[in-house]
């Protein structure tokens, strides 16, 4: 296809741009497709402050950013057409971390930790723009249940469905999920529908703590807040009040926060699973009583990505599951790019999730 699009385009720490560039020209491999919805992600808003750089050469740009995303097909190229996968008009979701599926990695299937990835608005140019190239092994179709807006949060809820299929919850299970933003509120919901008889939100806001209450959690605590009517000053002391004297048998931390990561171990008891999810700094440590760890047989696992997950994910969202519409609290267009980055990272507003509406 050809003619001109535009674009918000990153170039360095607090320089990105309005403007307009080429429609990008596919590959045989590929398909063009029209943007509708590009959630922003909290990495958006890292690479936009400088708080971590890109995977390019230099960490820098010119490079759009944007890689939670939904959209239309404009153009098929010419494998996936004689396969007859897509046509023009197909709604899609974006898988944006396109691996190379040669490595032995990928040959295990552990596609998220793929060596040598392509990864949209990361390595390569992504969503923040009208069009954007996608291999065909990525574009996913969504049904017709599923809504652009739903369907751009469809990779981070990728992303927290396989944290809670590495959570694995037992029916009945009293599940505690640190940090209820996005990612956390999806968790609450994912954690109910794997059968958790209890699900124990944590967080440092009582607008997030009400937030989870809306979708489902049944308990929350601020650790945080003294004047807020959730707060404790021991998070498993009241987790034993919740769950009838025990401690959790699951925990997941969708969070960074290290004080979150280390007391996922206070608030669970024996035969316990960890998860941790959320991306702390190289340089912080977490301390373990391995002689508890041991006697009490816990289990610790980490999450990464969303590999062999996303059928499960259009399927939470189509059948009522997982409900992404009270996530979404703020929306802008394209040319508000850069204005929404800024407002969700600067702003003391109450706000949970801002996606970018494009067309």
């Amino acid at each position: 296809m050809e003619g001109m699009m535009k674009v918000v385009n990153f170039y360095e720490p607090e320089v990105m741009k309005y403007e307009e560039h080429p429609i990008p020209q596919i590959a045989d491999n590929e398909v063009l497709v029209k943007m509708k919805a590009v959630g922003i992600c909290g990495s958006d808003v890292s690479y936009y402050y400088g708080h971590a750089p890109l995977d390019t050469p230099d960490g820098k740009g010119p490079l759009y950013l944007g890689h939670e995303a939904s959209g239309i097909i404009a153009e098929v190229g010419a494998i996936p057409e004689k396969l007859g996968l897509f046509k023009v008009g197909d709604r899609i979701a974006v898988n944006p971390v396109q691996q190379c599926n040669a490595c032995a990695a990928c040959m295990r299937g552990e596609f998220n930790v793929c060596g040598q990835p392509e990864v949209i608005g990361v390595t390569d140019n992504g969503c923040f723009a009208e069009y954007v190239k996608v291999k065909y092994t990525h574009a996913y179709k969504i049904p017709d249940e599923v809504s652009f807006e739903a369907a751009a949060l469809a990779e981070p809820l990728a992303c927290a469905t396989h944290g809670i299929f590495n959570l694995d919850i037992k029916l009945g299970q009293t599940v505690v999920v640190y940090g209820l933003g996005g990612v956390g509120l999806m968790m609450v919901q994912l954690a109910k529908a794997a059968g958790a008889g209890k699900v124990i939100g944590v967080d440092i806001r009582d607008y997030n703590l009400e937030k989870a209450l809306a979708v489902g959690a049944n308990h929350v605590i601020n650790v945080v807040e003294k004047g807020s009517k959730y707060y404790t000053d021991d998070t498993a002391a009241k987790i034993r009040e919740f769950n009838g004297g025990e401690l959790a048998q699951r925990c997941i931390v969708p969070t960074s926060n290290m004080s979150a990561l280390q007391d996922a171990l206070n608030v669970t008891g024996t035969w316990s699973t960890i998860c941790y999810f959320g991306l702390p700094s190289p340089e912080d440590r977490l301390q373990i009583n391995v002689e508890e760890a041991i006697k009490f047989e816990r289990t610790i696992r980490f999450s990464w990505l969303a590999p062999l997950v996303w059928d499960n994910v259009f399927n939470v969202i189509a059948s009522g599951q997982v409900d992404l519409s009270p996530i979404i609290t703020n929306k802008f267009t394209l040319d508000q790019c850069l204005e929404g980055i800024k407002y969700m990272h600067e702003s003391p507003d109450d706000k949970v999730k801002g996606i970018v509406l494009i067309d």
